[in-house]
């Protein structure tokens, strides 16, 4: 009897294309390994995505389950028109969106969220890219903890456009795909969630006043 088993080199040490085409194509066909290298692949990434993304991270678990599950019933339906991380990276977004408005509308009663209008004619061309990130200034002061309370309180919107830029190192194209908005909106979105990113740690960041050794005259 033919031997009709599935092989599958996931370390050929062909570029990271290939490498997602052969995942992709063994996903179709029902590979356990395929799924299993799936999972050890982007299981991480997709939880610190979300968890950043959600409002209350303790239902991150739940989120990124579900978001496996999606990808698991639609793989045959990815097509390549994008990275499969990217295609991944959206269902992660829309459930995590999907899943903060569900709890906005069943557990609140009131939200004092107002979206601004990122898609003010011009702002992307007067606004300049050209500055440090807040993710480099809170770095180089060894405040990692600082960036994760601030981003909580930005604007869900800028949030997810800062994650996916300064922290997943997405391109402005990926994250067009990912959020389903234009590469204006995306330019806008970061530049403007690092602006409230700066205004929330400036004052948190400010050195302490050095002190004074200086001999002291005596009394």
């Amino acid at each position: 009897m033919a031997d009709t088993t599935l092989r599958i080199d996931f370390n050929s040490g062909s570029e990271p294309q290939r490498e997602d085409d052969c995942l992709v194509e063994a996903l179709k066909e029902g590979a356990d390994a395929a799924y299993e290298r799936l999972i050890n692949r982007f299981q991480q990434p997709v939880y610190s995505l979300v968890y950043r993304l959600m409002d209350d991270p303790a239902d991150a678990a739940d989120v990124v389950q579900e978001v496996f599950l999606k990808v698991f019933r639609n793989i045959e339906h990815f097509r390549g028109n994008s990275s499969l991380k990217t295609w991944i990276y959206r269902i992660a977004y829309n459930e995590a969106w999907n899943h903060r408005r569900w709890f906005t509308r069943h557990k609140r009663q009131e939200i004092g969220l107002e979206r601004d209008n990122e898609d003010s004619p011009g702002l992307q061309e007067v606004l300049h890219d050209g500055g440090r990130s807040a993710f480099d200034i809170v770095y180089d002061h060894e405040t990692h903890a600082l960036i994760e309370e601030a981003l909580g309180g930005l604007n869900p919107a800028f949030r997810a456009a800062v994650i996916l830029r300064d922290m997943e190192d997405l391109s402005y194209e990926e994250i067009a795909e990912v959020l389903g908005v234009s590469l204006g909106t995306v330019k806008s979105r970061i530049l403007r969630g690092r602006e409230a990113l700066r205004k929330a740690l400036t004052s948190r960041l400010k050195p302490e006043p050095a002190l004074d050794f200086s001999p002291q005259p005596a009394r």
